[in-house]
């Protein structure tokens, strides 16, 4: 465990604030049962990970770089937590293209002077996923010795989606051997969700892409790629997709849903935020976790456990 991360600036993103909104209760909900701090980034503004990226991508460097600017000048911490894997992956991409590209200082340098702050320096700020955040702060051990109401009996299929592991280049943290996150095969939710007494089916599939960014240029090959996911999972035996990304999460309960009425292909797999499965196993109620505001149902399947 480690000291370091008990106190962390936090970045909610967009998505966080609106159809993931589950996601940002229960990730606050958890932090406080285990001790841990989260002071939201104040003034804080979109990473642009989908529409501005599209445009102007060394806008949106610039976009997130002002959000680490905040931390750096304003608060009182060295590291950032995003639990969106765009959010997460836009933080880490700056930070990697400040220090490596010379067209993004330039850009970077000029806004941020226009804007009225300083510009960012790479270095000045570590970013963590929510993921990272639990794993070094509080770790297996701490999770299993707070357990209050185990996952015992719940089989759920781990899926992590493709930006929190693409491109490598811009984890240089990962791949660093025994204990370290994986690039190639994730660990860090099944090591939690275990902990906390689940069951962890062999997914192939936990880094695959849902087709998010194209759910609305091209839903046809979203719901394709989304299905292909659900199937997956039920075929290796998974009650529920644990996700640790909002984006992702809507894709899958939303495909689900437009997979059986458009297509007549139905999938019962539950959908369900990591941070929520933890918080139930260490006794909050669903309603805290924000379980209720998912469109995935899974309060059936949860009572049946003795999980809510």
């Amino acid at each position: 465990m480690s000291e370091k991360y008990k106190t962390v600036a936090y970045y909610p993103g967009c998505a966080l604030e609106g159809t993931g909104h589950g996601y940002n209760r229960s990730t606050k909900a958890v932090g406080r049962k285990l001790g841990l701090d989260l002071i939201e980034i104040p003034n804080w503004n979109c990473c642009g990970a989908m529409e501005v990226k599209n445009i102007d991508p060394e806008l949106q460097n610039y976009l997130s770089a002002r959000n680490l600017a905040i931390v750096a000048e304003k608060m009182n911490v060295d590291t950032v937590m995003a639990p969106c894997n765009g959010c997460y992956h836009n933080l880490k991409k700056v930070e990697h293209d400040i220090a490596k590209k010379p067209k993004t200082q330039e850009v970077v340098d000029r806004l941020s002077q226009k804007a009225g702050h300083a510009t960012y320096q790479a270095g000045e700020v570590e970013t963590i996923h929510a993921l990272d955040w639990i794993k070094e702060a509080i770790g297996e051990e701490g999770i299993r010795e707070r357990v209050k109401n185990s996952l015992k009996g719940l089989k759920i299929a781990n899926y992590y989606g493709c930006m929190y592991t693409r491109p490598r280049n811009i984890f240089p943290e990962k791949d660093q051997g025994e204990g370290s996150e994986s690039t190639h095969n994730p660990h860090y939710m099944d090591d939690l969700l275990r902990a906390a007494g689940a069951e962890i089916v062999d997914y192939p599939l936990k880094t695959a892409c849902c087709g998010g960014a194209h759910t609305l240029a091209d839903s046809d090959t979203s719901t394709k790629l989304v299905l292909n996911l659900l199937q997956t999972a039920e075929d290796c035996g998974a009650d529920v997709i644990a996700t640790e990304c909002p984006t992702c999460h809507s894709g899958l309960e939303m495909h689900q849903i437009r997979a059986e009425k458009e297509h007549g292909i139905k999938t019962s797999v539950k959908m369900l935020y990591f941070t929520q499965l933890l918080g139930l196993a260490l006794g909050l109620s669903s309603r805290k976790l924000g379980i209720h505001e998912n469109v995935s149902d899974a309060s059936g399947l949860l009572k049946e456990r003795g999980l809510a």
